[in-house]
């Protein structure tokens, strides 16, 4: 009990990493109905930018995060802007094809300055363990699980009570809606890029001090946001959340009892199986076509 109750806390702090790269690709969906499958890269690309600043500009952590975030933002808004409004008119497939080329794009950039090496950020996270019995939640659980809870906070309540709230809800519902009634649906579109890449970007701000850093490490935080969406169902909010979490403890319970290399593959099973069992996930809702 004690090593699944240790291995359960672990993963949940991991979970809620996944949860909110996972909710910051929902909150693009919802906005466009685009899945940015090149969404790994730009949480890459955030990690990174911390790094830059922090070891060769030597910025404190967090100022350096802010900035970071503030990057990531105007980036997002400048990519719906250039790459993403000009393909509207095309097939659907067009944006999937975009932004996983945008994130190689990222990925290649990282290649070309660092090359494979592997880098390490300096520890920030300057907090005593607390112990419970014999139970260790340490100083990495703590920080994350406090940033994150915080940040889910304040995104749910600005969705849900907020004017900003209403807006989102009512173009997501109908663009030609939102329309009529005096909403800019570009800037709209471009707003919400920009806060989806900036929450990965704070996903990625938050792996930079626990990971290795190197220019691959998007793909496997992108595989885990999407198997955290599809297990919560896509479109849902609180499903990404819930979806990262349950992912989070999964990986590290399986890779215990059954097999390391379980903590690899757990995503990609998650994925297969909730597409068989259940494609609409556990919060998602059968699309209906609007006509």
């Amino acid at each position: 009990m004690y090593f699944f109750l240790q291995l359960t806390l672990s993963g949940l702090a991991q979970g809620a990493i996944y949860g909110l790269i996972a909710l910051s690709m929902t909150v693009v969906y919802r906005a466009t109905t685009i899945v940015n499958f090149g969404h790994g890269d730009f949480v890459m690309a955030g990690a990174f930018i911390v790094y830059v600043l922090v070891i060769y500009l030597g910025l404190p952590y967090i100022p350096a995060a802010v900035l970071a975030v503030v990057i990531m933002l105007f980036l997002g808004m400048g990519i719906s802007r250039g790459f993403i409004d000009p393909i509207k008119s095309g097939p659907h497939i067009g944006f999937a094809m975009m932004s996983i080329s945008l994130g190689y794009v990222l990925r290649g950039g990282a290649r070309t300055l660092w090359g494979r090496e592997v880098f390490p950020m300096p520890r920030v996270y300057d907090i005593d363990p607390i112990f419970m019995g014999e139970l260790v939640v340490t100083g990495d659980v703590l920080f994350i699980s406090a940033i994150v809870a915080v940040l889910l906070t304040i995104f749910f309540l600005v969705f849900y009570r907020t004017t900003i709230g209403i807006v989102i809800q009512a173009v997501y519902q109908s663009e030609r809606g939102a329309t009529l009634i005096g909403v800019n649906v570009p800037a709209f579109h471009q707003s919400m890029w920009g806060v989806g890449l900036a929450m990965g970007a704070i996903g990625g701000i938050l792996i930079a001090p626990i990971s290795l850093l190197h220019p691959d490490l998007g793909a496997t935080f992108l595989i885990r946001g999407f198997a955290a969406m599809t297990l919560g169902g896509f479109g849902s909010l609180g499903g990404a959340i819930v979806g990262g979490l349950l992912l989070g403890v999964a990986e590290q319970n399986l890779g215990f009892y059954v097999n390391t290399a379980l903590i690899d593959i757990t995503a990609y099973l998650v994925i297969v199986a909730v597409l068989v069992i259940r494609p609409t996930g556990l919060f998602g809702k059968a699309v209906t076509v609007r006509v």
